[in-house]
């Protein structure tokens, strides 16, 4: 009987962050270790699907960048990065939008239905969902590299609405007609401004955001994010990550989330507990940076 108690206990300390998120729009970026580990695979999709049924809205937006470098290896075809950005030709554009339009997509969608979802596989240029143009890095013609500067939500829109879960390659399509490649945390990003959402989740595969002492942040405001990677303590890899989180919340999302990806269930332990498994960055100048462990939901 203890032990049915405690179950209930934990499902009466997820009832405020359900009646909080019932009806909002949660987009959510699944890339890293999560799409590598067959376990963390299944619990990522019954995490969604959870969403869904409990009268929330996610929105998929995944990465690939390891299952496409391994084609290109197969390929023989040898990848270029200009700071991060992989330099990419028509035959490499060719190969992304395969691996993750053609595999990675499909894969995603079965096993969301396969517990229960219902839910749609999209690209960018279906609906015209992703407009992009051409990216220049530090003014380098890195080929088919996109950058976001328009979004159809009226397509989510019209999936969520008839319960649909969509999910999203980061692959968009330009004025001219041209595909372009792009990373798909931007994507994210964007997807979630132009949705209004509640929160946009960034899954990685590292604990979250670290102070100089390597401890993990739990709440900091989009203003302290700025600081530390003006000081060097946010760096490399997580730059993008954390000026991601800073422009959606710019864009009107309510708050934004660094989550590990490494952590089974990871979703739901953000949104149903106090604790969460990441860091949140919120726009509010009243956030206090809290060691993890600390009841940190507002």
């Amino acid at each position: 009987m203890k032990d049915r108690i405690e179950k209930a206990e934990v499902l009466l300390e997820a009832l405020p962050y359900l009646r909080r998120f019932f009806g909002k729009t949660i987009v959510i970026k699944y890339g890293g270790h999560a799409m590598a580990n067959d376990e963390l695979k299944e619990s990522f999709a019954q995490d969604v699907v959870l969403l869904k049924y409990v009268g929330m809205n996610p929105v998929i937006v995944h990465g690939g960048g390891p299952q496409i470098n391994q084609m290109l290896e197969t390929m023989g075809v040898t990848s270029a990065f200009v700071r991060g950005m992989r330099v990419t030709d028509e035959r490499t554009m060719d190969v992304v939008e395969m691996v993750l339009v053609g595999s990675i997509n499909k894969e995603i969608v079965g096993l969301m239905n396969r517990h229960g979802g219902r839910a749609v596989g999209l690209s960018g240029k279906d609906g015209e969902l992703i407009i992009a143009e051409k990216l220049k890095v530090d003014d380098q013609d890195i080929g088919l590299v996109g950058q976001v500067i328009g979004i159809n939500a009226k397509v989510i829109e019209t999936l969520d609405a008839a319960d649909f879960i969509p999910v999203i390659a980061p692959v968009g399509v330009g004025l001219d007609g041209a595909t372009y490649n792009i990373n798909a945390d931007l994507v994210a990003g964007k997807i979630a401004q132009a949705l209004h959402a509640e929160k946009l989740i960034l899954l990685t595969d590292v604990a979250g955001i670290k102070d100089k002492d390597g401890s993990l942040i739990s709440t900091m405001a989009s203003e302290e994010a700025t600081q530390l990677i003006k000081d060097g303590v946010i760096n490399s890899g997580m730059i993008p990550k954390v000026e991601c989180c800073i422009d959606a919340l710019t864009g009107g999302v309510a708050k934004t989330h660094i989550i590990d990806g490494r952590v089974k269930h990871a979703v739901l332990l953000e949104i149903f507990t106090t604790e969460g498994v990441g860091t949140e960055v919120v726009r509010s100048t009243s956030a206090k940076r809290r060691p993890i462990g600390r009841i940190r939901k507002s």
